[in-house]
């Protein structure tokens, strides 16, 4: 495949040759530890062992590693993988290797080698793995943010399935995946979605590829299209570059589909909506509490910032506006008033110079925005009385922004999913770029976001707000 087999090839036995490396130092320190510094206990002269005989154990432990780390599947460099499952991965072969070497050694030779030291073997292992895996997600992340080793990828229909990848890539930068753009043959769906540039239909595929330098192509038409699909794949093979397919499972949501078995048969299910039930309840909870204790520590700045917008401009401190909630219910949002008190009445005048896509108005330097409001919006200060809607239940801390009601109205059906869930004071939209994200990237952030909730993305996003807010980034 183009450009991707062998570079893979070579950073696997790189990785490799990294790893064997830092098991044998992690032998070194361990004997050190032992032998040397005795932690663990002073060390009779009489088992006194030199270094030289623990060479072969050393050779051994590490042809089991290697071993056990291909079966644990850590030299097959899958995108998407967390850096915990690696290491988890790291921990069950380290483990399985230390037992299987106290077995042969100790059977053979019960009372040459300190049984201490293998303890400090494999501790020492997955602390270097680990530490190593750790600086490579780093590294390789810097280098993908530069544009190198990113896969080209070119994305084949745009319905429900091809839209779940879509937002699936657009949420996880890390994976390394930049989306030249997409195919679809149905007339309706050629619009660009946000950045992602429609492309025209399936027939431009080979003149696509070569043009853009595609490195991978991924397929998400139904299956009925059968024969296309086939065509497709042929295309991409005389192409020389990579193609999959993503199942369609008849015709279910790959969001709302799971995997199970029972002693090997493969089950196929369906998986209720993530914040559903005690999800919910989970996640109300966590606001409550959050919110109230923010309310508390923020309520002298709030004060302060009342006084400010009183002595800039005339009008009131708070602004009340209508937006929609969760499943199309209209509520009153807070926000201190960053604007002059006739904002709305100026509206229809700045329309023209809207520099937002879709139903959204936003403007890099707004006219109606006062001296203080530059500031409460570029620290996102003027949204700190939205606190008070998330204690009330109208919104939640994490969630897809809230929208107008004239904006809610423009939707397309696809567009609605993202009023499955509480709008947010945060939400994936605001930690990848704010005001400067398109519309259309915007919703699929926040499909993704109603489709894989879980405490930990929430804590994800909380965290990686605080950084977007301190920089100001994406907003005006």
């Amino acid at each position: 495949m183009r450009a991707l087999r062998r570079p893979e090839y070579l950073a696997r036995l790189g990785l490799m040759a990294v790893d064997v490396l830092l098991i044998n130092v992690a032998f070194v320190i361990a004997y050190w530890m032992r032998y040397v510094k005795e932690w663990g206990g002073q060390v009779d002269p009489a088992f006194q062992v030199p270094y030289t005989q623990y060479v072969p154990v050393a050779a051994v432990l590490t042809l089991l590693l290697l071993v056990t780390l291909t079966v644990e599947g850590v030299y097959n460099r899958r995108r998407g993988i967390s850096f915990f499952e690696e290491l988890y991965a790291i921990l069950n072969a380290t483990t399985t290797s230390v037992v299987l070497m106290i077995a042969i050694f100790f059977f053979y030779r019960p009372y040459s080698y300190s049984r201490l030291i293998f303890a400090y073997v494999a501790a020492l292992t997955v602390l270097l793995l680990g530490a190593a895996r750790l600086v490579e997600r780093i590294v390789r992340h810097q280098l993908r943010k530069r544009g190198l080793g990113v896969v080209r990828l070119l994305i084949v229909g745009a319905g429900e399935r091809g839209r779940t990848l879509m937002r699936h890539i657009v949420a996880h930068p890390e994976l390394g995946y930049h989306i030249v753009g997409f195919v679809d043959d149905d007339a309706r769906r050629q619009q660009d979605i946000g950045r992602i540039r429609a492309l025209g239909d399936t027939s431009r595929l080979p003149e696509l590829v070569q043009q853009l330098n595609v490195d991978e192509v991924i397929i998400t038409l139904p299956w009925q299209y059968h024969r296309k699909i086939m065509r497709i794949l042929d295309q991409c093979e005389r192409e020389n570059v990579r193609s999959r397919i993503v199942p369609d499972i008849f015709q279910l949501s790959l969001s709302h589909v799971y995997l199970d078995e029972i002693k090997g048969i493969p089950l196929i299910g369906t998986r209720e909506p993530a914040l559903q039930g005690w999800n919910f309840a989970i996640k109300r909870m966590m606001d409550i509490a959050i919110a109230g204790a923010l309310l508390v520590v923020f309520a002298p700045l709030m004060a302060l910032i009342a006084l400010l917008i009183k002595l800039d401009s005339p009008g009131p401190v708070l602004f009340k506006q209508v937006r929609v909630g969760r499943y199309g219910r209209p509520f009153t949002l807070y926000k201190f008033r960053s604007m002059y008190a006739d904002a709305e009445e100026r509206l229809a005048e700045l329309l023209p110079f809207n520099e937002a896509d879709g139903p959204l108005f936003k403007m890099r330097h707004d006219p109606r925005v006062t001296r203080v409001g530059r500031w409460l919006r570029r620290f996102s200060l003027d949204e700190l009385p939205q606190l008070w809607n998330v204690l009330k239940g109208d919104m939640s801390l994490i969630g897809p922004r809230p929208a107008l009601p004239h904006e809610v109205e423009q939707y397309e059906a696809w567009h609605r999913k993202r009023l499955e869930v509480p709008p947010g004071l945060t939400g994936l939209w605001q930690t990848s770029g704010r005001s400067d994200m398109p519309f259309e990237e915007m919703c699929l952030l926040d499909i993704y976001y109603a489709e894989r909730w879980s405490p930990w993305l929430d804590a994800v996003i909380f965290f990686k707000t605080i950084p977007a807010v301190l920089f100001g980034r994406g907003a005006y």
